[in-house]
């Protein structure tokens, strides 16, 4: 038998292409993180939403509440929640009034937002410089666009 003498330059060519394709397809792990915090950030955007207007109070020491579109300190609702307890009123989510354990638990809620809060307004702010960063790296290395 003799040996087809088109086989072997196809499949170079076929090879080629699929190493091609495979180094395509692996691109630079910085591009990689850079689009995974550019995501994050326009997922931030989208579900923050209102509070977004609040950024510059939002340091920590705030939390967005968002059924009143409104910016509340900490510490001060900190206090409405004991004042709650002292008082025996009504928690509608319960269905009883307030104890310990349901202000404990909206505290730890609600500081765990307001650090949740304060990440995604600085991710959110650094949207910009993270496409001018992820432009850049990609003019650099050639990986195409998003």
């Amino acid at each position: 038998m003799k040996p087809m003498r088109g086989i072997g330059p196809a499949l170079a060519v076929v090879l080629v292409q699929a190493g091609l394709m495979r180094v395509a397809l692996a691109q630079d792990p910085a591009v990689d993180a850079l689009k995974g915090k550019i995501f994050d950030a326009h997922m931030a955007e989208k579900m923050f939403g209102n509070g977004l207007k609040h950024c510059g109070e939002l340091d920590g020491s705030n939390f967005y509440f968002a059924p009143r579109d409104r910016v509340l300190n900490l510490e001060e609702y900190r206090r409405s929640l004991q004042n709650l307890v002292q008082q025996h009123a009504f928690n509608p989510e319960k269905r009883r009034p307030w104890t310990d354990e349901d202000a404990e638990q909206r505290w730890s809620q609600v500081q765990r937002e307001a650090a949740r809060e304060k990440d995604n307004c600085a991710l959110v702010a650094s949207l910009p410089e993270l496409e001018k960063e992820l432009a850049a790296l990609q003019n650099k290395t050639g990986a195409p666009g998003k």
